[in-house]
C-alpha cells in the first residue's frame, strides 16, 4: 500500500527543500524510502484515495461506515526520510493491532539539524496555517450522512506547536470557524509546548480544546530534548512533554506519564541524550495506548496499557 503525505516544503530544482512552499499532495511508493516531488497528485485524487482507504468500522447505531483517519504532524529536526520511517511505523503497528482506517503525515519544512531550532519553529507557525487551509478544512469537507469520518491528530515535538497554532488560526478563517467541526482525538507526545499553555483558561489552546473530543498528552520526565538547559530552545517554560499537563487542564485532557515506561526499557533504547524524546517511535507499547486511545472505545482509566501510580495515570512499565 502507498503512503500518503501531504507536504508544504518548497520545490527547488524538483527537489523538496527545508523552506514553506506549497502544499503538494503526495502518494509514496511502498518500495520508497523518501517523499519527493515526484510523487504528486492531484489534490481531488489524494482525498479520493485517503477517504476510500479509511473506511473499515460501521457504526453500530446507524449502520452506517464510520472512516478513522490519523493524521501524524511530525517534529523538527526530522529529515524527509525521517518522516518517512516515522510515518511507517505509526501505520504498521496499527494494522498490526488491527487499525482499519488510514495514517497520514502533515511534512512541514523542518530542517535535519539540531542546530535550526529557531528557524523551524519560525517555519512552524508560517506552515500551521496549511495544516487547516489543505487538511483540517478539507477533511471536514468529506463529512458525508452515509460516512461519518472520524479525524485524528498525532503530533510529536514541534508538531504540537504546529497543530496548537493551526487550530488558532481554524477559528479566524470565517468558512471554517462558521461550521460546525471536531477532530476526535488529539494525541500529543514530547509534547514542544509549554505546559502553561495548556491550561484551561490558556488563550493560546481554546481553540485546541474547543474542538476537539479528547485531548492526551504523553509526556517523559527523561525526555532531555525538552530540558530547560538545553541551549537550542527557547524560553525557560517547562514543556508539556517533560512534565505533563498542568493541573488546571480542562476535563477533556488526559495526562499519561510514559516516564516509567521509559525507564524499565532496556538500555538498547537509550543509545543517547535524545532516546527519551525519540523512544515513542521504537516501543510498540506507545503504540497500542495510541491505538485504544483513537478508537475511542474503552474509558480513558481503563485502557489496558495503563495503570494508576498514585494520583496520575502511567503507561506500564
Amino acid at each position: 500500500m502507498p503512503d500518503y503525505i501531504f507536504s508544504v516544503r518548497k520545490i527547488r530544482k524538483g527537489a523538496f527543500i527545508p523552506e514553506p512552499g506549497p502544499a503538494q499532495f503526495l502518494e509514496v511508493p511502498d518500495d520508497a524510502t523518501v517523499h519527493g516531488p515526484d510523487d504528486r497528485i492531484t489534490r481531488t485524487a489524494w482525498f479520493k484515495k485517503v477517504q476510500e482507504d479509511c473506511t473499515g468500522r460501521v457504526n453500530p447505531i446507524t449502520n452506517e461506515n464510520i472512516g478513522d483517519i490519523v493524521v501524524y504532524v511530525h517534529g523538527f529536526n526530522n529529515s524527509m526520510e525521517a518522516v518517512v520511517t516515522r510515518h511507517r511505523f505509526i501505520k504498521k503497528c496499527f494494522e498490526d493491532f488491527g487499525f482499519e482506517g488510514t495514517v497520514v503525515s502533515f511534512d512541514w519544512p523542518s530542517d535535519d539539524s539540531a542546530l535550526n531550532y529557531l528557524e523551524d519553529r519560525w517555519d512552524a507557525k508560517q506552515t500551521a496555517n496549511q495544516l487547516v487551509k489543505e487538511g483540517i478544512a478539507n477533511f471536514v469537507r468529506l463529512q458525508r450522512p452515509e460516512c461519518e469520518i472520524n479525524l485524528h491528530i498525532m503530533a510529536h515535538s514541534m508538531g504540537t506547536y504546529v497543530v496548537r497554532e493551526a487550530f488558532d488560526d481554524a477559528d479566524d478563517r470565517r468558512q471554517l470557524a462558521a461550521k460546525s467541526w471536531a477532530v476526535s482525538q488529539v494525541l500529543l507526545f514530547g509534547g514542544d509546548v509549554s505546559a502553561g499553555s495548556l491550561a484551561a483558561d490558556s488563550s493560546k489552546s481554546s481553540s485546541l480544546y474547543r474542538h476537539c473530543a479528547r485531548l492526551t498528552n504523553y509526556y517523559n520526565h527523561f525526555d532531555n530534548a525538552l530540558k530547560l538547559s538545553n541551549v537550542k530552545r527557547i524560553g525557560v517554560s517547562p514543556r508539556a512533554g517533560r512534565v505533563g499537563l498542568p493541573e488546571d487542564a480542562p476535563g477533556k485532557a488526559v495526562n499519561i506519564s510514559c516516564t516509567e515506561r521509559f525507564d524499565a526499557l532496556p538500555e538498547t533504547f537509550k543509545k543517547d541524550d535524545l532516546a527519551g524524546h525519540r523512544f515513542y517511535f521504537e516501543d510498540t507499547e506507545f503504540m497500542r495506548d495510541a491505538f485504544y486511545t483513537i478508537l475511542g472505545d474503552t474509558d480513558r482509566h481503563n485502557i489496558p496499557t495503563r495503570e494508576r501510580l498514585g494520583d496520575k495515570l502511567i503507561l506500564k512499565p
